[in-house]
């Protein structure tokens, strides 16, 4: 899962504190905007070959071979005697998304330690904006759909799709604008974590978290005394991983548990922090591989007329349709608006609030966390309508995400 553990390069701590300071500043004089051009620029790469996926995923599950699709999707592999022989979606579902979350717990960290979150004040309106596009989203599909656990399919979003639509559609824009829905993501990220954690674990075993602990407790322990070696990572990831999934906590957790116990701050001498440099080299990995494979297995529905219509009409397709288009934007700008009001918080430099509502409009384009939590929430045969559900909310979004964005930028281009 770590891919490259051997790029966790240490070097003894220099405790000067003159020369110490310099080095703490360093990431985020030195960094911000070149590391922030190549996350966007790997995500909508990122983004496209998640589009082509799920467009391959739906071709095949509506045509003839929707049998063969069925049958890969459910081929079991894996050795039993580890409790690890699960279908091919299920490892899509709990394994490739673990290295996804990795990668968005390694940005977090980074986020919290050198970047745009390490002040209270910087953090503070991207973290009530992630709260508010979690919470009104929740409170509109439970209000829909009434009880169940539908209500958590729409809190997350997407940071692949919705950073490639901002690419593409939101050049003119501030650069505030691409800062502020990076770091609400990794906010709500955390979020859709902690959701996932907390309403999906079955059949719970104390031995196997506790052991999980330990292995993580190691790891932190490994990268503070500056170890460097794959031959300790590697194994120890996989241990990790395994034992999650054995503790009946959802096994993505572990990927960004080791994310946020990897070192971000580089030591005196050190080009890059072990943080960054993984993100580097696992981000293509994460966004050109694993989420694709993800959404190929994911993405599979069957739509036919009467599912399409049962997207408008059932209470599920609804819930989860308004939950993402419309409890998502009047969450995220409706938390910003006030916190900009009150004085709580204030906007990044060259933003303004009708940018906001553009970059909201963002937050409804759900797909990869919301089909994971479709799974995990609902038997599969309502699954499937979810994620049906999902997916055109996903695209209605983005498409209205993308007009606003290209109205504001021509509004910016004019001054």
């Amino acid at each position: 899962m770590l891919g490259a553990p051997g790029s966790l390069v240490g070097s003894k701590i220099d405790l000067s504190p003159t020369r110490g300071a310099a080095v703490a500043r360093q990431p985020v004089t030195r960094r911000p905007v070149t590391e922030f051009a190549r996350y966007l620029r790997t995500e909508t790469a990122g983004g496209i070959a998640l589009l082509v996926a799920t467009a391959v995923a739906l071709v095949w599950a509506n045509s003839p071979l929707a049998e063969h699709y069925d049958q890969l999707r459910n081929l079991r592999v894996g050795p039993p005697a580890l409790h690890l022989d699960l279908s091919l979606g299920s490892w899509a579902a709990d394994g490739l998304l673990a290295l996804f979350f990795f990668v968005a717990g390694l940005e977090l960290k980074r986020e919290l330690v050198v970047g745009e979150l390490s002040s209270v004040r910087a953090a503070l309106l991207p973290a009530i904006a992630a709260l508010g596009g979690m919470v009104v989203p929740a409170v509109v599909a439970a209000g829909i759909a009434g009880g169940g656990k539908t209500w958590a399919i729409p809190v997350a979003t997407d940071i692949a799709f919705a950073l490639g639509v901002l690419a593409v559609c939101g050049r003119r824009m501030p650069s505030g604008a691409r800062l502020f829905l990076l770091s609400l993501a990794v906010v709500d990220d955390l979020g859709a974590i902690l959701v996932i954690a907390v309403l999906f674990t079955t059949g719970f075993s104390v031995l196997a978290a506790a052991l999980a602990v330990v292995l993580l407790g190691l790891y932190a322990f490994l990268q503070h005394k500056r170890v460097r070696t794959p031959w300790l990572y590697v194994p120890l990831a996989l241990a990790t991983w395994i034992t999650v999934h054995e503790s009946g906590i959802h096994a993505t957790v572990a990927g960004i548990a080791l994310g946020l116990l990897t070192r971000a701050r580089p030591d005196a001498g050190e080009p890059e922090s072990p943080c960054l440099r993984l993100e580097h080299r696992l981000q293509p990995w994460s966004a050109g591989f694993a989420v694709p494979l993800f959404a190929l297995f994911a993405a599979g529905v069957s739509i036919g007329g009467h599912e399409l219509g049962a997207i408008f009409t059932s209470g599920l397709g609804l819930a989860v349709l308004i939950g993402l288009v419309v409890g998502k934007l009047i969450g995220i700008f409706g938390a910003v608006f006030v916190a900009v009001r009150l004085r709580v918080a204030a906007l990044p430099a060259g933003l303004r609030l009708p940018d906001v509502l553009a970059v909201a409009a963002l937050g409804g384009v759900g797909f990869t966390v919301s089909l994971l939590i479709a799974e995990l929430a609902l038997p599969p045969e309502l699954a499937e309508s979810a994620k049906a559900a999902v997916l055109v909310a996903s695209t209605i979004a983005a498409l209205l995400a993308a007009g606003l964005l290209v109205r504001r930028g021509r509004r910016h281009e004019q001054g």
